[in-house]
């Protein structure tokens, strides 16, 4: 099967066309900014979840790392649309990334381009086929979220991950699926691509931003819905040993999705499967990306051209 077109600089490219040279500024130093965002087949046709907000957040994060985006809002929105109508996928994840280019190497990348690029692929379930239910094993990593002025946390930047990666090399090295960062003071942070919650006696706690978390977006969807389910949600300094007595624990993000954490640091959590809460929650977040009943207005659809 071919690989679809990439979106680059304005106009789709085939996939092996789409290059860049070795000296690419981002290459070297992590200057990029990019997104993941899922398009779903529903049951009332194929849609992109929360796309705005996806592409708000590319703008925001490069704006934080002073590059000039030459597209609007709107005209990423399109974009978006046209590379994954184009790909004839019912569902695929869906990769934006602006980068700085080619040019005299050094740290100052004010003088090099700034690339545009939006690339799809089918991604399934990004910790495992049965993690949706099962839940995964994690460990607490030994490597710390950053502190919270040393570089933007609110960016979802390239080389911020270089301190993902670590993370969750270890914890498949160690034999686990996932790591949990601490931040600096030593309160319970995010995973390597995820955030987290922590359930107890029927309240939600999640991580404040600042403590250098990325604020998610499916963290977002999932404070609503817990909120008109009825649950008490709270952001709250989150010790580590909380997690060890919790009732459920659970990840979230794009890819992940919403999945259960069934143990960490070989600590059974609650039952040791997938909890009632986190399974309630669940089921209204695939209400909407599985059947496509979108009370919030989340969903954008678009029509895969065959």
């Amino acid at each position: 099967m071919a690989h679809p077109d990439i979106w680059f600089n304005g106009r789709l490219v085939k996939h092996e066309e789409a290059n860049v040279h070795v000296l690419t500024h981002a290459l070297h130093y992590g200057t990029s900014v990019f997104e993941g965002i899922r398009s779903y087949r529903t049951k009332r046709g194929s849609a992109i979840l929360r796309l705005r907000e996806h592409m708000q957040r590319l703008l925001d994060s490069a704006r934080i790392y002073r590059m000039e985006v030459p597209y609007t809002l709107d005209e990423l929105e399109a974009a978006v649309i046209q590379t994954v109508e184009a790909s004839g996928m019912d569902a695929c994840y869906i990769r934006p990334l602006v980068f700085r280019g080619a040019g005299t190497l050094g740290v100052n990348p004010l003088k090099h381009s700034v690339e545009t690029v939006i690339a799809v692929w089918d991604w399934g379930a990004y910790l495992g086929q049965d993690a949706l239910e099962k839940g995964v094993s994690v460990e607490v990593a030994s490597w710390q979220r950053m502190a919270p002025n040393t570089f933007p946390s609110m960016a979802k930047a390239g080389g911020n991950y270089l301190n993902a990666g670590l993370v969750k090399m270890d914890a498949v090295l160690n034999g686990f699926t996932e790591g949990i960062m601490l931040s600096t003071s030593g309160y319970v942070a995010e995973g390597s691509g995820e955030n987290l919650f922590v359930v107890r006696d029927g309240r939600l706690f999640t991580a404040p931003t600042a403590l250098s978390i990325l604020p998610g977006i499916t963290r977002d969807c999932v404070i609503r819905i817990a909120r008109e389910l009825g649950y008490g949600i709270e952001s709250a300094l989150i010790p580590r040993e909380a997690l060890y007595i919790a009732d459920e624990v659970f990840f979230t993000g794009t890819a992940a999705e919403i999945t259960p954490v069934r143990e960490i640091d070989h600590y059974v959590i609650g039952s040791g499967s997938r909890g009632p809460i986190t399974a309630a929650i669940q089921e209204a977040y695939f209400d909407v990306i599985r059947e496509g009943n979108d009370p919030y207005g989340w969903l954008t659809p678009v029509t895969p051209r065959r």
